[in-house]
């Protein structure tokens, strides 16, 4: 089975008055290479748990699929053959219908590594416009910040990690909550769970964010048919831009009854 998203160590609390040494929580991070119909496509850095739905859901965000329909996801056996499964390798399969793909070099971080109006213009090529949410309810926003604080345990016990989830339209309820080290991973996780449950493009869900909303989440929620994106923290202006060209309604520094919107432009 695979590793779980936390491990423990000893540490040395130091305090004003004291120290002393106890168990602390640490979340788990190792690589998972990604492959689409046996061909490698990225390594990244993630959290154990959920593999099926980040590798799925990375895929997607990528256009790598193509349209082409994820027939089944599994682990790959490890370099000493079948039962040596190291549960760091996994197999998106479209029984070859998706193109081969290029693979990336290096390991994927929260860098796009794309940048400017050649990256939005090949996102338009790719994605259709989305149709237009209306206007934001302030207490929805902040209603589903607060839930999705209450709905991240590893971050709850390790603090070290972010969260996405994706909630109703326009009820706010949680409909998947997930937690990675990354917080493209996350939001993979997200994307890949709608996917394989056959509920993309996700136009009747809002897609939530613990941190800053940069261009590759933009890009994910896109991808994911997401009509709203709620961070905690700012966006940056390349994921404004962004967002203005998807119709992607975007809120940044939602904190209780506040927030920036940034997308659609102000009237």
């Amino acid at each position: 089975m695979t590793r779980g998203p936390v491990a423990q160590a000893l540490v040395r609390h130091v305090g004003p008055d004291a120290s002393h040494s106890a168990p602390d929580d640490l979340v788990v991070e190792e690589p998972l290479e990604i492959r689409l119909d046996g061909h490698p496509v990225a390594t990244t850095m993630r959290t154990p748990g959920h593999d099926f739905e980040l590798a799925a859901g990375f895929c997607l965000a990528d256009g790598l699929l193509a349209g082409a329909s994820v027939q089944g996801v599994r682990y790959c056996d490890g370099p000493c053959g079948p039962g040596d499964t190291t549960y760091n390798t996994v197999d998106v399969r479209t029984g070859g219908r998706a193109p081969v793909p290029s693979p990336r070099l290096g390991v994927v971080s929260s860098s796009c590594g794309a940048c400017g109006s050649t990256a939005i213009d090949d996102l338009c090529l790719r994605l259709a416009p989305l149709d237009p949410l209306g206007e934001v309810d302030p207490a929805l926003v902040a209603a589903v910040v607060a839930a999705a604080a209450d709905a991240a345990p590893v971050f709850a016990r390790t603090g070290a990690v972010h969260a996405a989830a994706a909630f109703h339209l326009p009820t706010g309820r949680l409909e998947v909550v997930r937690e990675d080290i990354g917080r493209h991973n996350a939001v993979d996780k997200v994307n890949g769970r709608l996917l394989l449950d056959g509920r993309l493009p996700a136009g009747s869900f809002g897609l939530y964010v613990s941190g800053r909303a940069s261009f590759e989440l933009v890009q994910k929620a896109w991808a994911g048919g997401f009509r709203l994106l709620v961070a905690v923290s700012g966006p940056s202006a390349l994921a404004v831009r962004t967002a203005k060209a998807a119709g992607l309604t975007l809120v940044g520094f939602a904190r209780g009854s506040r927030m920036n919107v940034y997308s659609p432009a102000p009237l």
